[in-house]
């Protein structure tokens, strides 16, 4: 029996009020009708583990929490969802779309908490080895209209309750690894309107696909 193609791994990123997740279920009703398998996600969560330690992460009761602790307990719930989930999905050929991954650690707990980069690179490289996703969709948005955004969704979670300034730190962050591997990121500019961000998507994605 022959081993199936190795599976696509997709990722969506950028701060709060983005437009991000939006765009992935469209993509996802795109891919779908082309009878390719997926396998649809979110970091932090993904598992039965990782959705509780969510929880935690976006506790607004919690409060302060170290940026250390905040950041080994995102690698511990993505440690499970990658040999669970990820990892069992791409080997069988599934193309896996995933709402935030480890470039949501580099901008949030590196950048904006100011842990550095070399930091999460550690845990990247401990538990993903040589694992990056093949396409990276960052909706950029300025941080105070993805703040105003995110308040005007209703009720604040934690992260979504930090400061002007921790927002402006963590798109700067997406917006340097993209300008560093411009092979792997594209930059969607999530200020538009909801069709017109869709359409941005599409046509990467055509290009993208076209290059395969």
């Amino acid at each position: 029996m022959p081993v199936p193609a190795r599976g696509r791994f997709i990722t969506f990123e950028g701060i709060e009020g983005a437009g991000k997740s939006t765009q992935l279920e469209r993509l996802t009703d795109r891919i779908r009708g082309t009878g390719q398998e997926l396998f649809v996600t979110r970091e932090p969560g993904g598992t039965p583990l990782g959705e509780r330690l969510r929880g935690l992460l976006l506790d607004p009761a919690i409060g302060t929490m170290a940026a250390e602790t905040e950041l080994l307990l995102i690698f511990a719930a993505r440690a499970e969802h990658l040999r669970a989930c990820i990892e069992p999905a791409l080997t069988r050929g599934a193309w896996v779309l995933c709402d935030r991954f480890t470039d949501a650690s580099f901008a949030y707990q590196g950048a904006g908490r100011r842990l550095g980069a070399d930091k999460v690179a550690v845990l990247e490289d401990w538990l993903q080895g040589d694992l990056r996703p093949d396409l990276v969709f960052v909706f950029d948005v300025p941080a105070r209209l993805g703040l105003e955004r995110a308040v005007n969704r209703g009720k604040r979670d934690r992260m979504e309750s930090e400061d002007l300034a921790f927002f402006e730190r963590a798109r700067a962050a997406y917006l340097e690894r993209a300008r560093e591997q411009p092979q792997r990121y594209r930059v969607i500019d999530g200020s538009a309107d909801v069709e017109a961000v869709a359409a941005a998507v599409d046509c990467v994605w055509s290009e993208w696909l076209a290059r395969l």
